[in-house]
């Protein structure tokens, strides 16, 4: 099954969405948040290795017409997964403020699309594209491996203090990616396509959620948000 994933952006998005991060960045350092911001560069930089030096060179399937494929591929792999994962770091965390940080980020992608239509007329406009069929197979078997690590785990533990909360991680993974997929569908960025918006919720940021998880209870065992080490290691 062939989903390709299409958007058509102009170059005041870039810019607007740059000034967001830069905005995203200052709030958490304001509040102290250091180890989400180095999860989420660190993502960031996942994020552009796999676009630009998995998708773009290796597999030829994305494809960047309107702009310099390095430079805009960097852009889009920190913009998206600086946010994304910061967002599920801060849930994750339990984060008292979860509730902020999730409408500050939300109205910033529907802000950001709106003003760059209203206002981007003579910025150049970009499009991109991205296949599917050579990896999604890849990506749903990583996907199903992280699920069925933890469902093991659950199945195993008689203890249920000890039982992990699946379906909260399974709302988490799906609807991040659900949340931008449908702030560029309706602001009239993404292709118009159920399919490709269905799939990458269920799927794309989804399949890192398990692994994400347990990376978050390993650190969060000996490091606090203000990267400080935890005096007292505790069980999980």
């Amino acid at each position: 099954m062939e989903v390709i994933a299409a958007r058509t952006m102009n170059a005041l998005y870039m810019y607007l969405d740059v000034a967001f991060l830069l905005f995203l960045g200052a709030t958490l350092v304001y509040t102290k948040r250091y180890l989400t911001i180095l999860v989420g560069l660190l993502a960031g930089i996942l994020y552009f290795i796999v676009d630009y030096g998995y998708f773009y060179l290796y597999l030829g399937t994305r494809s960047v017409e309107g702009a310099d494929p390095f430079c805009f591929l960097l852009w889009l792999s920190m913009s998206y997964g600086f946010t994304n994962f910061v967002w599920i770091w801060l849930w994750l965390d339990r984060d008292k403020r979860a509730l902020e940080w999730s409408i500050l980020i939300i109205t910033s992608w529907f802000t950001t699309s709106l003003l760059s239509q209203s206002f981007g007329g003579n910025f150049a406009p970009i499009t991109i594209s991205r296949g599917t069929g050579a990896y999604h197979g890849i990506m749903a078997l990583i996907l199903f491996v992280g699920y069925a690590i933890l469902c093991i785990h659950n199945i195993r533990t008689t203890d249920e203090t000890r039982k992990i909360n699946i379906p909260w991680i399974l709302a988490i993974g799906i609807l991040v990616q659900f949340a931008w997929e449908f702030v560029l569908l309706i602001t009239g960025i993404r292709n118009p396509s159920f399919m490709t918006i269905v799939v990458n919720s269920l799927l794309e940021t989804n399949l890192g959620l398990p692994y994400m998880y347990l990376i978050h209870r390993a650190v969060s065992k000996r490091y606090h948000e203000n990267l400080s080490r935890s005096e007292k290691i505790i069980v999980a």
